[in-house]
């Protein structure tokens, strides 16, 4: 892998979403001479807190092809494997915990106004190239902590306090992407799981009966 030197924010959002989405090709980082960016995880972790705190900028440079993209090369473990940025000791817990937050505005200023309004799991009708981004989206992002971290349960829990506040949203994408992550964390905090799934209907805001039978799959972590 050949690394992109040190560059500034700027830069960094062009070299990540930047590039040409091709058509029935593989995306440019799966070439064998692809540019990776390979930053210290301190850094990694201060542009994507600016990032999601300020994701707008995305939309005013790039197609949504091409923020499914960047995001892809960024985020998704099972395209391109997890970096170690958010399980790093070089960074503070505090500033993990902040970026992992800070993804709630990405929920909330791109994938609501721009996704479909369509229920990935079910994939009945044509949906945009960020709605498989939205529903995979806790199901492939890196790992926040390692066992021995001190701070993990701190973390992990972040993660799921996230995906609660996500629920809120009128977009029944997001709400199926925080519906997907929070079956995935039944396997490790089910008591916890189940309580936000418990508030979410409890609330009255589930859009649809297919909604609400994916809720309580969720509950019970029977989700693919």
């Amino acid at each position: 892998m050949n690394a992109v030197p040190d560059i500034g924010f700027e830069d960094w959002l062009e070299h990540a979403f930047g590039h040409e989405v091709r058509f029935q090709r593989l995306a440019w980082f799966f070439d064998s001479d692809a540019v990776w960016w390979n930053p210290k995880p301190p850094t990694a972790i201060d542009f994507l807190t600016r990032l999601f705190n300020a994701p707008a900028v995305l939309t005013e440079r790039f197609s949504d092809a091409q923020i499914a993209q960047g995001l892809t090369y960024l985020l998704n473990t099972g395209a391109v494997g997890d970096n170690g940025w958010f399980y790093s000791s070089e960074v503070p817990a505090s500033a993990r915990k902040a970026c992992i937050a800070a993804t709630f505005n990405l929920f909330s200023e791109i994938f609501q106004p721009r996704c479909a309004p369509v229920l990935g799991h079910l994939s009945k009708v044509e949906s945009t190239p960020l709605n498989s981004v939205a529903y995979m989206f806790w199901d492939v992002f890196p790992c926040v902590a390692l066992p021995e971290d001190a701070h993990r349960l701190e973390l992990q829990l972040g993660t799921l306090a996230v995906m609660e506040r996500i629920l809120s949203l009128d977009s029944i994408a997001c709400v199926e992407s925080a519906l997907h992550g929070l079956g995935h964390a039944h396997a490790y905090y089910p008591g916890e799981a189940e309580q936000i799934i418990d508030r979410y209907l409890a609330g009255g805001k589930c859009a649809s009966a297919e909604l609400a039978a994916y809720a309580q799959a969720a509950r019970c972590g029977c989700i693919l």
